[in-house]
């Protein structure tokens, strides 16, 4: 009876000493998950829920506008488009494979939605300033503004980069552009943009797994305002990168953005970058090929292949192509139609593995990203 009293002790102190703080320890790391991901499902529903209001008062704000400005063909899609249930699906599903790879420890959570509460409001104000100018320049075919009236760029800037593409105000030449820019494009995709940029990040997460961070050479091409290049840098703590940009005032911009030591700026141009042979571990750019004419861009490719060292990754981001997600293959023909992009018709028939290929690059990753296609291309 004694012996049975004292296993019966030596079971309860086993108890109190190990597994019930083991099941306390797992009840904190569940409920600190729980927490995590409402912290997320809230930012990224309050993202969704400012891009798509201001999208909403835009396309009144557009109605109204077209009663005093010239008629305009209605655009007519190519194939299949989406319905608005299926985009919010798509959008959902993009959340969930973010929100998966931070609980994986790919990246961290995201720090969008970082605007002042002033930023937010001129932003904002600003947004709406340009709507009128934007659907001025739409009904009027406008799209050469930018090149009728900055000479002075002449010689600095090719001529295909001289436009006003998506008919915003100054094109990539002002540093009004820059501030207003990635806000216009979230109120295109409905505050999907960042998610869509950070499924670059799991490719390169595992380079980064196999080299010292300290040791990677980086360079994010048409970096913009950062982008990419800020949550990589994030991501990667010992990490430096390289922004590369045509566009002064966008880098002016990114330096602003990213206070960072670990972060440089080079204005060059993606066809003809500064980099010597076979000294970088890894370029990326985010939408820059849609914007390039055919013959740049494969100039663009030849020199990615010409810096990346043997082994190097080149991440891509850019829309969709016909046939990646068939079911949208009518949307993206509506967008040469309703914004200026003068290259975009071209890019979605354009076989990119083969370009890639041909300059001595296959593919390892692709996976669909809502609008966006993401793939890793190694040499």
């Amino acid at each position: 009876m004694a012996e049975a009293r004292s296993a019966s002790t030596a079971s309860a102190s086993f108890e109190e000493a190990v597994i019930e703080p083991q099941q306390r320890k797992r009840r904190r790391l569940s409920l600190r998950k729980l927490a995590s991901r409402a912290d997320y499902v809230w930012r990224q529903g309050n993202r969704m829920a400012l891009y798509t209001a201001h999208s909403e008062v835009m396309r009144r704000m557009n109605k109204r506008l077209q009663k005093d400005l010239p008629e305009t063909p209605a655009p007519v899609p190519d194939g299949p488009v989406p319905s608005q249930r299926r985009m919010l699906a798509d959008i959902a599903s993009l959340f969930a494979s973010d929100l998966k790879a931070v609980e994986a420890g790919l990246y961290p959570a995201p720090r969008d939605g970082s605007m002042s509460v002033l930023e937010l409001v001129a932003t904002s104000r600003a947004f709406f300033r340009d709507v009128p100018e934007v659907a001025r320049r739409r009904a009027t075919g406008s799209h050469q503004e930018v090149f009728e009236d900055t000479d002075r760029f002449a010689e600095t800037l090719p001529r295909y980069y001289q436009q006003n593409f998506h008919f915003q105000s100054d094109g990539w030449l002002s540093e009004d552009s820059a501030r207003l820019y990635d806000f216009q494009v979230d109120v295109l995709f409905s505050g999907a943009t960042a998610a869509m940029r950070r499924r670059a990040l799991v490719p390169f997460a595992q380079i980064v797994k196999r080299k010292d961070q300290r040791q990677i050479a980086y360079a994010d091409l048409a970096c913009g305002t950062g982008g990419l290049l800020r949550p990589a840098l994030d991501a990667f703590p010992r990490l430096r990168g390289i922004g590369v940009d045509l566009s002064e005032p966008y880098l002016n911009v990114a330096v602003e953005r990213i206070p960072t030591k670990r972060a440089s700026f080079i204005n060059a141009m993606a066809e003809k970058l500064p980099f010597a042979d076979n000294s970088m571990d890894v370029l990326s750019c985010v939408f820059l090929f849609h914007e390039l004419p055919p013959k740049i861009r494969r100039q663009v490719v030849s020199e990615v292949a010409r810096v990346l060292k043997p082994g190097g990754s080149f991440l891509f981001i850019d829309s969709l192509q016909t046939g990646d997600v068939p079911d949208y293959d009518g949307l993206l023909s509506l967008f040469p139609q309703l914004f200026h992009e003068p290259y975009y018709s071209s890019y979605l028939k354009e076989d990119l593995d083969q370009m890639f290929q041909n300059a001595g690059m296959r593919r390892s990753f692709f996976v669909p990203a809502f609008v966006s296609r993401v793939a890793a291309f190694v040499k």
